[in-house]
């Protein structure tokens, strides 16, 4: 169990956790969720209604992560024989779409980000500086969508877009000042890898 994911009876999942590891990523789940934002009416809105039918942005983030965990839906300007007004039409669609499925989408990762931090809250140390993490199916598949949001925020500060980067990062020396977010990296794709098997057997 230690460093991976196990299936455990009723279809969740368990993993051995030392401090280290359980410090790391409760640290990143918690700034992602600083990065998602609170909702339209902040994190203690009284009006959940209100909140339902909030419109969300038009335009796409600025920042590079928030990007990547949501893109356009309809994909970027400039494909090969588009004319401007296929650009426009095409960027038209994709502010529409945004602002009626952000929020939600934000909701959703927030939730997702959350219910990590509270399970990891839970756990009662075994003893040897360390724990062992309990996951009903429910929790396993929050947890999958978190640690992949995880990924994809590490991988894009790392400029990380097809599979040759990641066979790079196996050869960064170790005094590059990248060392510890690729390791990192690595090391939640593993994790991911393992959960998503246990969830899939």
């Amino acid at each position: 169990m230690p460093g991976h994911f196990e299936p455990i009876p009723g279809g969740g999942a368990a993993v051995a956790l030392d401090d280290v590891e359980i410090s790391i990523i409760r640290s990143l789940a918690v700034q992602l969720l600083e990065l998602i934002g609170p909702g339209p009416g902040g994190e203690e809105s009284d009006d959940p209604l209100a909140e339902l039918f909030a419109e969300g942005p038009s335009e796409p983030p600025s920042d590079a992560v928030l990007r990547r965990l949501f893109p356009d839906a309809y994909g970027g300007p400039g494909g090969e024989g588009e004319s401007v007004e296929d650009t426009d039409e095409l960027r038209a669609h994709s502010s529409e779409f945004r602002r009626f499925t952000e929020n939600d989408l934000r909701a959703g990762k927030r939730e997702d980000a959350l219910a990590v931090i509270r399970s990891l809250d839970t756990l009662s140390p075994a003893g040897d500086g360390g724990a062992v993490l309990k996951l009903q199916q429910g929790e396993s598949v929050q947890w999958m969508r978190a640690l992949n949001d995880l990924r994809l925020a590490i991988g894009t500060r790392l400029d990380i877009t097809d599979e040759e980067d990641t066979d790079l990062l196996y050869r960064l020396p170790d005094d590059d000042a990248r060392k510890p977010m690729v390791m990192a990296y690595l090391w939640l794709g593993g994790l991911q890898e393992t959960l998503v098997e246990t969830l899939t057997a």
